[in-house]
C-alpha cells in the first residue's frame, strides 16, 4: 500500500513538471506582452514586469489591420472545416460500410500518403493552385485541405465500433445507405467527429507556411501571416509580437479547454474496432 501511494506520488510530481515545462512558453508569450521593450531582452530574465504595459495590445492591434486578418481565419478555418468534415464522413463510410473492389488497396496507399512529409507537398500543391488561377484567392486557401487522411482514417475507426446490427435492421426497414449514414451514424459518430472538427479549427486557424505562400495581399492574408507585421528592418518589436499572438492564440486555448474531453472520448473510442 505504502509502495502503491510513493508511486502515484511520483507520477504526479513528474506529471507537474511536464505541465509546469509546456506551460512556460505560454506565461513567457503573456509575461512579454506587458513588458517595456527595455525589459523584453534583460539579462537576467524578466518574469514580471515592473510596470504592467497593457497598451501593447491597443499599439500591436494598431500596427496592421488584424481586423480583416481576423476575417479570413475565420472565413477559411471555418469552410475548411466543413469543407473536411464532409469529406471524411463520406470517405470514412465508404472505406468501413461498402464493399468495392481495390477498398483495402486504395486505404492503405491513403494511409502511405500520411508518411509523406507536408513539405514535400507545398510545391506540388502550389504549382497545382497556380495553374488553376487560384493563387491570391480564398480557393487557394481553402479547397487544398478540405481533406484529410487522419480524419478519414479516425473516423472509419469510430464507424467499425458501430454494430453491423443496425446496418442490417436499417436496411430491413428500406432505409438506403445514404439515410443510415447521416440518420444514424453522423449522430453515433458525434464524439469522433467533435475531435476532428476541433482538431481542423486549430490547425486551420494557426497555419502559415501555405496562406503566406499563396496569398500576396494584405486583403486575404490571415493572423499568423499578419504577425510579420512586427518583423522589421531595425529588429523584431517583442513585446508587441507577443502581444499580437497572444491575441491570436487565445480562442483556441478557451476552445480547447471547453472541449478537451471531447477529444479525449473521440480519439479513445476509435481505436476500438480495426
Amino acid at each position: 500500500m505504502r509502495k502503491e501511494a510513493l508511486s502515484k506520488g511520483t507520477i504526479y510530481v513528474l506529471l507537474s513538471l511536464g505541465a509546469i515545462l509546456m506551460l512556460l512558453p505560454f506565461i513567457w508569450m503573456i509575461s512579454t506582452s506587458l513588458k517595456a521593450p527595455n525589459e523584453v531582452m534583460a539579462m537576467p530574465p524578466v518574469w514580471i514586469p515592473s510596470e504592467w504595459q497593457f497598451g501593447n495590445y491597443s499599439e500591436a492591434s494598431d500596427a496592421a489591420p488584424f481586423g480583416t486578418y481576423f476575417f479570413n481565419s475565420i472565413v477559411v478555418t471555418v469552410l475548411t472545416t466543413i469543407g473536411e468534415l464532409l469529406t471524411t464522413i463520406l470517405a470514412a463510410y465508404a472505406f468501413s460500410r461498402i464493399n468495392f473492389y481495390g477498398k483495402g488497396v486504395v486505404f492503405a496507399v491513403l494511409l502511405g500518403t500520411m508518411m509523406v512529409p507536408g513539405e514535400m507537398l507545398l510545391i506540388p500543391n502550389f504549382v497545382t493552385v497556380s495553374n488553376l488561377g487560384w493563387i491570391d484567392s480564398y480557393e487557394g486557401l481553402i479547397i487544398p485541405w478540405i481533406a484529410s487522411i487522419f480524419s478519414i482514417f479516425l473516423l472509419r475507426q469510430y464507424f467499425f465500433s458501430v454494430p453491423q446490427e443496425l446496418s442490417y435492421a436499417a436496411k430491413v426497414d428500406g432505409c438506403s445507405d445514404f439515410k443510415f449514414l447521416w440518420y444514424v451514424m453522423v449522430p453515433l459518430a458525434k464524439p469522433a467527429l467533435i475531435t476532428i472538427s476541433l482538431l481542423k479549427i486549430i490547425g486551420s486557424w494557426n497555419a502559415f507556411l501555405w496562406p503566406l505562400i499563396v496569398t500576396n495581399s494584405q486583403e486575404l492574408r490571415t493572423l499568423p501571416v499578419g504577425l510579420s507585421a512586427f518583423t522589421t528592418e531595425a529588429g523584431i518589436k517583442y513585446e508587441l509580437l507577443m502581444a499580437a499572438s497572444t491575441m491570436v492564440i487565445l480562442p483556441m486555448l478557451l476552445l480547447f479547454f471547453v472541449m478537451q474531453k471531447y477529444v479525449i472520448s473521440g480519439v479513445a473510442r476509435s481505436g476500438l474496432k480495426g
